[in-house]
């Protein structure tokens, strides 16, 4: 009974496909070729077992296949459908895991250049924030328009009065006449009308902020354009002065030549007269002097011993010049008319002389003052004063200069020695004595000084 049961079969598994792409039989170029398709020699049979999986299996064993599985039937029991992607990939979303991820800093750099950085918040801490700027920017300037809408009746008053005078020293010269004298005062009018021009325009400026308040921009405010423009009329006046120079000298040259000098027809008044040129010239300086403080800021900063203890208008030389001369002019009808041309051309050498010498002073003063130094005299005696302290070791640095006319500073490092109730007091003293001895004191309308001090101290 055993010997009539069939054997069976043994099990076939099929090989994966290929890395080639089979090539179907040519039966019409060669009929007696060996089908590699087959892995067995039973065709027929293991060729009805593989069209099922040619047909079902083909597209479920691409590995471009979502549901790639070497098992078809998995995919059935699961319930799972072959659905036909759009692309070659199909990635399904992924959940990650909550714990932290570990990962090596190995080959990375430490630290990072940006703000927001996480390890930056660890090693570059933010600054901590500062309270703004006392000082603004920059403050506004103000245009021609502003400055004429901001004009009080006093000052337009003074504008207009400053306006003729310069009519006055226009006048002046028109009616000089061949007088080298006149010809030199007209020149010294104009230089006080200018300068009284120039009062009016710093006092209108002083209307705003921006004059003498301090900013990033102009640390000490407008006021040293005051200087720059007292520089630039110093300047004129020295290049004035060489001109009547020249002038004197061709005159020179030609009334010592065989030529004739011909003489206008006006050239001096008549003997007895008043000249009202001159009358008008010492009218005009007088108003300005007074009225509008001309030159008033340029006297207190260049000074002339020999006429400082004069009073007020006459110990600023610029007055002083111009109201001798004016006056020496009323004189010269008085005398005869050789004596008269002699005293003017001896008045206007000494004229021209003069406004050279005070330009190169005012030249020298003003040009130290834009480079901020002070060209004051008095620094050497009050160094050996604050020398001469027993508190004080030795001077280390020493600075004096000026900022515009009204303001001068003082910065001194030293070394001391003392108590604390000592230094307090010897500060006190050094800057009382700095600001009497350099500035005349707080009364006497002087330059306003401010001292820094530095003490560093010696132990004994």
């Amino acid at each position: 009974m055993a010997s009539n049961l069939p054997i069976p079969l043994p099990p076939r598994t099929p090989t994966p496909p290929l890395d080639d792409p089979p090539k179907a039989p040519n039966h019409g170029s060669n009929p007696g070729a060996v089908d590699h398709d087959s892995l067995s020699p039973l065709v027929d049979t293991f060729a009805q077992s593989r069209s099922g999986l040619d047909t079902d299996d083909r597209k479920h064993l691409s590995p471009t296949r979502a549901n790639f599985n070497l098992n078809p039937s998995d995919s059935v029991q699961n319930g799972q459908s072959d659905p036909d992607p759009a692309g070659p990939f199909n990635f399904k979303t992924a959940t990650m895991a909550k714990s932290p991820v570990i990962k090596s800093n190995i080959g990375q750099r430490r630290g990072h250049k940006y703000k927001h950085s996480s390890i930056s918040h660890q090693i570059f801490l933010e600054p901590p924030p500062r309270a703004p700027l006392a000082l603004p920017n920059s403050l506004p300037i103000p245009t021609l328009k502003e400055c004429r809408a901001s004009m009080s009746k006093d000052q337009k008053t003074r504008f207009w009065w400053s306006v003729c005078h310069m009519f006055v020293a226009a006048y002046t010269l028109w009616s000089a006449h061949g007088s080298l004298a006149m010809t030199a005062l007209s020149h010294l009018i104009l230089f006080d009308s200018l300068g009284a021009m120039l009062c009016v325009a710093v006092d209108v400026l002083s209307n705003f902020e921006v004059w003498k308040r301090s900013s990033i921009r102009h640390p000490f405010g407008l006021e040293r354009a005051e200087v720059l423009a007292g520089f630039a009329m110093c300047v004129l006046l020295l290049f004035m002065g060489m001109d009547l120079i020249s002038h004197n000298l061709q005159h020179f040259l030609e009334s010592s030549g065989h030529e004739p000098h011909h003489s206008h027809p006006h050239d001096r008044v008549t003997v007895g007269s008043v000249d009202v040129t001159a009358v008008l010239a010492i009218s005009s300086t007088l108003v300005s002097a007074i009225g509008l403080k001309n030159h008033g800021r340029i006297g207190k900063a260049m000074r002339f011993g020999y006429i400082e203890s004069l009073p007020s208008v006459l110990s600023n030389p610029s007055h002083f010049l111009t109201l001798s001369c004016s006056t020496l002019l009323l004189l010269l009808p008085l005398v005869s008319i050789r004596l008269y041309n002699w005293l003017d051309v001896l008045l206007s050498v000494t004229i021209s002389i003069s406004m050279c010498v005070i330009g190169v002073r005012l030249v020298k003063t003003l040009g130290s003052m834009l480079l901020m130094s002070y060209s004051g005299q008095g620094v050497t005696d009050v160094i050996r004063d604050i020398e001469a302290d027993p508190c004080v070791f030795g001077i280390d640095d020493a600075r004096f200069w000026q900022v515009h006319y009204g303001l001068c500073m003082a910065n001194l490092r030293l070394r001391v020695s003392g108590t604390e109730e000592n230094l307090t007091r010897l500060r006190e003293r050094i800057s009382s004595l700095i600001r009497n001895r350099l500035g005349g004191g707080y009364g006497s309308g002087g330059q306003r000084w401010e001292v820094s001090l530095q003490f560093t101290i010696e132990r004994a």
